[in-house]
């Protein structure tokens, strides 16, 4: 994520990111890339929990990780990516990001009240 940032900068994260973790991630120009590469894991993690990979309507920018006041990662999903995951029946996430020593983890956890 770092090369890529440095490479297509503006246009990749254009493409990738909301304005909200853009500006969250920007703040922090020592751990930048680092977030950034939460933020993608999480979405790559909600696009497999979805059982869809990079298409079927998936949008990257309708999958977004904000945070509780608290500062535990939270999960946002917009457009036609809410509407999936609601005809799947899932009502809740659970997500938790690592990065650490250049690599970053992310896991989610679709719950159903069914």
């Amino acid at each position: 994520i770092e090369e890529l940032l440095e490479k297509s900068g503006e246009s990749f994260c254009d493409k990738i990111f909301t304005r909200g973790e853009r500006e969250y991630c920007d703040a922090s120009s020592r751990a930048r890339a680092s977030h950034y590469a939460g933020r993608y894991a999480v979405k790559e993690a909600v696009m497999k929990a979805l059982g869809t990979g990079w298409g079927e309507g998936v949008r990257w920018q309708d999958i977004e990780t904000t945070r509780t006041p608290a500062g535990a990662p939270e999960l946002l999903l917009h457009g036609e990516t809410a509407a999936l995951a609601r005809e799947l029946g899932i009502t809740r996430w659970h997500v938790t990001i690592t990065h650490d020593a250049g690599l970053a983890l992310a896991f989610v956890v679709a719950e159903s009240d069914s």
